[in-house]
């Protein structure tokens, strides 16, 4: 059943808005992020009449290793951090999630980004569970030296649990290809033989896969495309602003340009830029690589602006590619997009995502739109186990392949069950856990 296109005065409810009392939010709660995810699930649950048992089920963490990391300093003074590693579920896999340095983590945080992983895997009908891992550090005080002996020590301490065949990590906030490397070098030295599939994210000359820097970028455009192409909207000559200029934003911005979307505005951690007329995607990667804010662009038409102004920047897409929780109660209201498609994990609050619905806004939840990133990890994990790596080309075909086929699938229970883009992912992501348990049994 297609999209119908909504008028430009006062646009009707297109089914991918859904409908508002089946609204549900699977971003990080602001009191408590765990508290935030288990809502999610119990809402999910009543919705579809969950076993009660398989209920119970998801909402306990398989496992959950906190572990105490000793570091040796530059100046020989010893510190002592806390990291985690969550398995939320294993039912349909080995676990799969990032890692991340930050001084903000917490062991709820950490779990509910890991049940996030087990239903972004599910909807992408990727062979995975979810985890997530996290060190409370503020890596930006720590020397490389310092980071590498955390990162091996840690590394060293969950070892118990990771493996190939178990739970594979991956970048995240402020780790990269160099955490990897560390981690499949401090892995491999412990088993006695290299072993690249036991983190994906790596660098290429060590079984890395070409493409992966690119795929949450380039995952959240499939998903931009096939929703336009479902509303019977033009992308070409459609605006976009963009929050966040990290990764995933910039390749979303190169890649919007090149499909014919004019990129009015953009932002990072230090403010924003925005114009009519557009701007120059390729000059604003300049300043980036040159360690510049891309709050220092100029040129004719361009207006300096905040991360707040740019949310609510005149705009036909909106792309909150930065951190949880950026659109609110508070500024949901003056969003003037027509479609978000969450590229960061958990950038809409509950009472946002009313209002949003409320406005006939279309918002592409963040376990399909940004789920590009885990898929080119899954695509690595099989070259690495085969030992036989792909070209580019049949990489990113491969991704849009599956990401159209997940849209298709969310779309779909979207439309049969008169439900919003959110509430459909989430109803199709624990369909297909609980189907694997119940498949499974228990044990013994």
């Amino acid at each position: 059943m297609p999209i119908k296109r909504a008028r430009e005065t006062k646009p009707a409810a297109p089914v991918l808005a859904g409908n508002g009392k089946n609204l549900v939010h699977c971003a990080l709660s602001e009191t408590n992020p765990w508290e935030g995810a288990l809502s999610q699930l119990d809402t999910v649950a009543k919705r579809i009449n969950l076993d009660p048992g398989i209920h119970k089920y998801l909402r306990t963490p398989k496992r959950i290793l906190m572990v105490s990391i000793p570091v040796q300093m530059d100046n020989g003074s010893v510190e002592i951090f806390e990291g985690y590693r969550v398995q939320h579920n294993l039912a349909r896999g080995p676990a799969k999630g990032g890692i991340r340095y930050h001084p903000g983590v917490t062991l709820d945080e950490v779990k509910a980004l890991a049940f996030w992983m087990t239903m972004k895997c599910a909807v992408m009908g990727l062979p995975y569970g979810g985890a997530k891992g996290g060190v409370r550090v503020d890596p930006k005080k720590l020397s490389l030296k310092e980071l590498e002996r955390l990162t091996r020590r840690f590394t060293a301490e969950i070892s118990i649990i990771i493996g190939p065949n178990k739970d594979i990590p991956a970048p995240d906030v402020y780790t990269n290809s160099q955490t990897m490397a560390w981690i499949m070098d401090t892995y491999s030295m412990g088993v006695g033989h290299s072993e690249p599939g036991v983190v994906t994210g790596k660098p290429i000359e060590i079984g890395g896969s070409l493409g992966r820097n690119e795929a949450t970028g380039r995952g959240v455009v499939y998903v931009i495309e096939q929703a336009y192409k479902e509303l019977g909207w033009n992308l070409r000559g459609a605006t976009a602003a963009i929050q966040g200029f990290g990764n995933a934003g910039s390749i979303c911005a190169k890649l919007l340009s090149t499909l014919g979307v004019k990129i009015v505005a953009v932002s990072d951690s230090k403010g924003g830029v925005y114009a009519d007329g557009g701007l120059d995607v390729a000059r604003l990667n300049t300043l980036k690589a040159e360690g510049a804010s891309v709050a220092n662009y100029k040129g004719p038409g361009v207006t300096q602006i905040t991360n707040e102004e740019l949310l609510e920047s005149q705009c036909d897409i909106l792309v909150p590619a930065a951190l949880e929780n950026q659109i609110t109660g508070e500024n949901a209201s003056k969003i003037k997009a027509k479609l978000i498609a969450e590229a960061a994990n958990g950038p809409t609050t509950p009472e946002a995502d009313r209002i949003l619905h409320d406005k006939k806004i279309i918002l592409l939840p963040d376990i399909l739109a940004n789920a590009g990133g885990v898929t080119v990890s899954y695509f690595e994990w099989v070259q690495d186990i085969q030992s036989y790596f792909w070209k580019e080309e049949d990489i990113n075909n491969r991704l849009r392949e599956l990401m159209i086929k997940a849209f298709q699938a969310v779309h779909k229970i979207s439309t049969t069950e008169n439900v919003d883009m959110r509430l459909a992912a989430d109803i199709l992501a624990v369909q297909r856990v609980a189907q694997a348990i119940k498949l499974r049994g228990i044990y013994p």
